[in-house]
This record gives C-alpha cells, sequence and structure tokens, in this order.
C-alpha cells in the first residue's frame, strides 16, 4: 500500500532560536559557547493524491504508531472504476494481439506459397506492431490505475506519534491536503546559531551539553551538522550593531531526549570549542 505521498517538515521554534542566536551566543566564564535555540523534530505529512472523501480514519491523535500501519483511507469508488476500466482495455488489447498475431502468421504462409504478395506481408506485420504497441500501453494504464488506488490508502512510513488529523471521516480533503501528520520518533534536535568567530571550533560529532526546562538533568547531545554558508542574524532580533554579523546554522541532536519531549521548547546548548584540540 503506498503512504499516500508524505511530505517531511523541520518543526520547532526555529525563527524564535534565530532571533535570540546572538543574546545567546556567549561565552560563559570557562569559555565554554553557550547558545540558545530550540527544540526540533520531523513532522511527516500524508496528502491526499487527488480531491476525495475522507472514508475511514484510523488512528487518534497523540497515538503510536509503526511503520507500515494504515492511518486513513480515502473513497476508491472513481479509482476502482479507473481500475475496472484499465482492466477491460487491457483485455482487448491482449485480444488485438492473438488477432493480429494468427492474421501474420497466416499472410505468412501464404507469402510463401506465393498467394499474398510482399506488401500484404508487411501490413499485417505491421498491423501486429501495433498491436503489441496497444497492449504494452494498456498494460502501463492498468499499473497507473492500480497505484492510483492504492494511494488512497495513507500508511505510515515511518514509526511515530500522530500529531494532527485536520480532516475527519466524510469531509472532502483537496488534491494535496494533509490528511495525517506523524510525529517522527527519531531522535530530536536543537537548531541554534553559532558565531563567524567561533565556528572553527565547532564540527560534526563534537559532543554538547543540552538543558531544557523541565527535562531535569543535562541532556547529552552531539553536533548533527554545521552550515556551509553563513547567515545574517535577522534585522529584527538585535541591535544595530549586532546585525552585521554573521552566524552559521547548527544542528544538535539529543541523544537521550525523553520520548514526550515536544517541539518549541527554548533550550541552552553549551558547547566546549577548546576541546577541539582533542579531536581525532
Amino acid at each position: 500500500m503506498a503512504c499516500g505521498c508524505p511530505r517531511r517538515v523541520a518543526v520547532g521554534g526555529a525563527a524564535l532560536g534565530f532571533a535570540l542566536a546572538g543574546l545567546g551566543a556567549c561565552a560563559a566564564p570557562d569559555d565554554d559557547l553557550v547558545l540558545v535555540g530550540t527544540v526540533e523534530r520531523t513532522l511527516i505529512e500524508l496528502v491526499a493524491p487527488v480531491s476525495e472523501t475522507v472514508l475511514e480514519v484510523a488512528v487518534q491523535r497523540g497515538q503510536s504508531v509503526r511503520a507500515g500501519d494504515v492511518l486513513a483511507r480515502l473513497d476508491p469508488t472513481l479509482a476502482e472504476a479507473d481500475v475496472a476500466h484499465a482492466e477491460a482495455g487491457l483485455a482487448g488489447a491482449r485480444s488485438a494481439i492473438a488477432t493480429s498475431q494468427h492474421d501474420f502468421e497466416r499472410a505468412a504462409r501464404l507469402h510463401r506459397s506465393g498467394v499474398v504478395s510482399v506488401q500484404d506481408l508487411e501490413r499485417a506485420q505491421l498491423a501486429r506492431d501495433e498491436a503489441s504497441a496497444h497492449l504494452r500501453e494498456a498494460e502501463a494504464l492498468l499499473a497507473a490505475a492500480r497505484h492510483r488506488l492504492n494511494d488512497l490508502v495513507l500508511v505510515s512510513p515511518v514509526a511515530g506519534v500522530i500529531d494532527q488529523i485536520p480532516f475527519d471521516r466524510g469531509e472532502r480533503v483537496p488534491a494535496g491536503g494533509v490528511v495525517v501528520v506523524v510525529l517522527d520518533a527519531g531522535a530530536p534536535w536543537v537548531r541554534v546559531w553559532v558565531p563567524e568567530r567561533s565556528v572553527v571550533a565547532v564540527w560534526p560529532g563534537m559532543p554538547a551539553e543540552v538543558r531544557i526546562d523541565g527535562a531535569g538533568a543535562p541532556l547529552h547531545g552531539r553536533v548533527l551538522d554545521v552550515a556551509r554558508e553563513p547567515e545574517f542574524t535577522p534585522h529584527f532580533a538585535l541591535t544595530e550593531r549586532d546585525r552585521v554579523h554573521l552566524v552559521y546554522e547548527t544542528r544538535v541532536r539529543l541523544e537521550d531526549a525523553p520520548p514526550a519531549l515536544r517541539p518549541g521548547a527554548p533550550a541552552e546548548v553549551r558547547l566546549r570549542p577548546r576541546a577541539a584540540e582533542h579531536r581525532a
């Protein structure tokens, strides 16, 4: 079964973290780099391939799901009719290819006996080739129709938690409309912005300490990636002096995050640039 054209989007308070990047990017007394950011996770949007009515919603918000679980079904009436039409077309194409093959073999025997001309044989061969092309077309149309039918059954491509169900049973979803949103169970991350003056000491795999309000003890993290290109701090975030500063978007993956940790939670990330000298 198809998974209904899933779209992956990163969610969280990225804008907030960006705005606070310069405010949180300060050197602690021990020269640690302290950055303010927000927790983010991956949301997967399962969308309707066509405008259709929701026939069934098989899950509820907050429910845990596994990869491959059926989440919702759209009305298959029109899609099933398309499949039946394509199957009839394929049956006709198979009949035509059988007839044209028989006619070609008969023309070949008569040509060897001198009864029909070369032109008659070539016409029979052309008819057979055209029937063969129509057969391949009919097979492709049937495969496409079955694929569209399967797309009306939305399944989760990953393990996670149901985050949103924008439509109820009986409602019509527009083509491309989001039917179910799944919060990926994969490790969350914190998005921060490293100042240009410190980026040379930050690298993927670098350990980090992350503090999140309400999470209790500090969490362990590692730098997931560092942007290659710098960005300017947003014009609305800082003072005139700080607006010209360059920062590098950086993601820090949380290795021991609580399962219930939601995106959008503010986080404080502590990096130790001096540890760069111990990097392998």
